[in-house]
């Protein structure tokens, strides 16, 4: 497949001149030669890792074994992690890109870092529990392609069995957490209907709210101009509110089943389940002071009475 860029609707940045140690500009190509043009990714891939190192090697591994089509390039954020993940990188991987964030600065923060460090045109974020099988990259980028109105778009995302994931939905709202929470987690504690009425749903192609942001493209354009990921969500609910700024400048968010990713689904935030708990409820206070302050001290008081 041959990607356009110019239906990105944006030019890939320029990239910084190459210099030497005494930061003279450096001259690429040889004296006899006309200067070599260094290419631009069309797509960066940016994983977020903090303690992920079992998950992160089966990520990697997916993605060079069958690496997609369109030029791309792969980097990796650490936040700090202490499971050896920064020195198994060096080691096993010492071509991939590594950047270590000094501190676990969160989700959203460490996206930040790689997107700023970055230059393709699309943007993937893209969690380490994933499992990227071949030619799925490029049939997401065929769908955004198509489709010049579209800022974002998500893949089907199936756990290691094969079953549906529920990764996308409406607006965060209480009516619609309810719907999702009852459809979740019925579909993850195996109810037939449920499962059924899961799979059924993510088989179509639609226009939603939001989509999971463990596997999500955006063009750069976008990205930039809703200003990034808002780092207040430490962790969850950024995606939500990614979308949520991204649909308010009149674009488009789909869900798309024509590409699909596998999901392992956090191995390394089941080690720390009581940290990420409270991350997810400070993340969930915000968005609601965010996007519906009226039902923000209901939510505090919901979460006061269940001594949370």
């Amino acid at each position: 497949m041959t990607f356009q860029p110019g239906t990105t609707n944006v030019e890939p940045p320029e990239p910084p001149e190459p210099r030497n140690r005494n930061q003279e500009p450096l001259e690429l190509g040889t004296r006899n030669s006309e200067p070599e043009t260094v290419p631009l990714p069309l797509l960066s891939i940016i994983i977020v890792s903090y303690n992920s190192r079992p998950d992160l090697e089966g990520c990697l591994e997916s993605l060079t074994a069958a690496p997609p089509a369109i030029d791309h390039e792969i980097v990796i954020v650490d936040n700090a992690s202490t499971d050896g993940t920064q020195e198994y990188l060096r080691r096993r991987w010492p071509g991939m890109r590594l950047i270590e964030a000094g501190s676990n600065i969160g989700f959203a923060g460490a996206n930040n870092v790689g997107i700023r460090q970055t230059f393709g045109a699309l943007v993937l974020l893209l969690n380490p529990d994933t499992i990227v099988p071949p030619g799925a990259l490029d049939r997401l980028v065929a769908v955004l392609d198509r489709s010049p109105q579209v800022g974002i778009v998500g893949p089907r995302i199936v756990d290691g069995q094969g079953r549906a994931e529920l990764s996308f939905g409406a607006m965060m709202a209480p009516l619609a957490e309810l719907r999702q929470k009852v459809l979740v987690r019925g579909n993850d504690r195996g109810i037939a209907f449920i499962r059924a009425i899961v799979d059924t749903m993510t088989r179509c192609e639609r226009e939603v709210d939001w989509v999971s942001g463990a596997c999500l493209l955006i063009r750069r354009g976008d990205l930039e101009d809703v200003g990034l990921l808002d780092e207040q969500f430490f962790m969850y609910t950024e995606d939500v509110d990614l979308c949520a700024r991204v649909r308010a400048r009149g674009r488009r968010v789909l869900f798309t089943p024509h590409a699909e990713i596998v999901h392992l689904r956090g191995r390394s935030v089941a080690t720390a389940r009581a940290s990420t708990q409270a991350a997810y409820r400070r993340s969930h206070v915000a968005f609601y002071e965010k996007h519906h302050p009226r039902w923000a001290p209901v939510l505090k008081l919901y979460l006061r009475l269940r001594g949370r």
